[in-house]
């Protein structure tokens, strides 16, 4: 595989740090440009983010040498120098929106884990694992656009990644009619940390804004099929959410209750869940588990702090599988939020691009 040089724009916030991070050893990719808001550009990253640098990792000395552009304005010259481009900015939507596009106009394909464009019809939500077909939308995408390498694809949002992918082996073979899901948000799902969010401490804060309408229709789009060159969203199963803030530092949890209209045994699902892979495993992608989901048959797993970072924080945890009362059954589900579910898993995503020539 050769090496992709990769730019990141945003790349100032925690996510865009995140990115940073994962591609400064990554096999393929090679972090040329980075960028950000016009108040950080012109000067070199390591003075950007001095002061709230939030990864644990220290910040490498290369990459802090490396001199911000402004993400709005020298569009001409990132484009120019990179084979794409992630996108993590922090403006309003439609803001992003129109930025994205500049990005794939120019002929510089976008790899976004924004929200901004996962409702635009002919652009690919893809979680690598569960619906890679759709990124053959792209090429109706680049007939809209009018370009030939350009196009834009974003990862679903990053509460979906913990529940959706141990509901989908189960999806078409025992047809689920119906799920509830409560989820249980860390705090860097909103860009925080304890020392810049005090009022989570020894709290709960029950309300995400839009979160639990993106819980419930995203699933639907990704369980949806291409028509006449537009991803039209599945009209089942019935998805029902809420969501909640809670004193974590990283790591989603989902309380699943899920209802079939051909009810599985619990070692039918057990199984289904085992034997579970897409196409990054069978394509042996660098970010790509290999495991993607984890049962454990412990009453007390999975754990946020033992289990998000499960074979690099790109796997699935599961457990606590039950009959329910009301619905067939109920389980816990776990991912870690800001790698399988952002960063990460649109690092997946660009391997899966690069891997299927979408970058060529």
């Amino acid at each position: 595989m050769k090496k992709y040089k990769v730019g990141v724009i945003g790349a100032t916030g925690m996510v865009g740090q995140r990115f940073v991070t994962l591609i400064n050893q990554h096999p393929w990719f090679e972090l040329t440009e980075v960028a950000a808001s016009s108040r950080s550009a012109g000067r070199p990253y390591s003075e950007a983010v001095s002061g709230r640098w939030l990864m644990q990792s220290p910040l490498p000395d290369a990459v802090g040498r490396l001199i911000v552009k402004c993400a709005e304005t020298d569009i001409d010259e990132i484009a120019s120098n990179v084979d794409f481009v992630f996108s993590a900015v922090d403006m309003k939507k439609n803001e992003i929106q129109a930025l994205e596009e500049a990005y794939a106009r120019h002929e510089c394909p976008v790899v976004s884990n924004n929200s901004a464009h996962r409702w635009t019809d002919d652009v690919p939500m893809v979680v690598p694992e569960i619906n890679p077909e759709h990124l053959e939308i792209i090429t109706a995408q680049r007939a809209r656009l009018g370009t030939k390498r350009g196009f834009i694809a974003v990862k679903s949002n990053c509460s979906l990644q913990s529940y959706v992918p141990a509901l989908h082996p189960l999806k078409d073979e025992f047809k689920l009619s119906k799920a509830l899901v409560c989820t249980y948000q860390a705090i860097s799902g909103a860009g925080k940390t304890f020392e810049t969010f005090p009022d989570i401490v020894d709290n709960v804060i029950p309300y995400i804004g839009g979160e639990e309408e993106k819980s419930e229709q995203e699933p639907l789009k990704l369980w949806g099929t291409i028509e006449d060159g537009k991803i039209v969203k599945a009209s089942s199963p019935s998805i029902t959410a809420q969501c909640f803030r809670v004193a974590c530092s990283d790591g989603h949890m989902a309380a699943v209750f899920a209802s079939f209209d051909k009810k599985p045994s619990k070692d039918e699902i057990l199984d289904r869940w085992a034997n579970f892979s897409g196409l990054p495993q069978k394509l042996q992608l660098p970010s790509a588990p290999k495991q993607f989901i984890h049962y454990f048959d412990e009453a007390d797993r999975p754990q946020t702090k033992l289990d998000r970072n499960l074979e690099n924080g790109m796997a699935v945890s599961v457990g606590r599988l039950r009959e329910d009362t009301q619905y067939d059954y109920k389980f816990v589900c776990l991912s870690h939020n800001t790698l399988r579910g952002a960063a990460g898993g649109a690092v997946l995503l660009a391997e899966l691009l690069c891997a299927q020539g979408y970058m060529d």
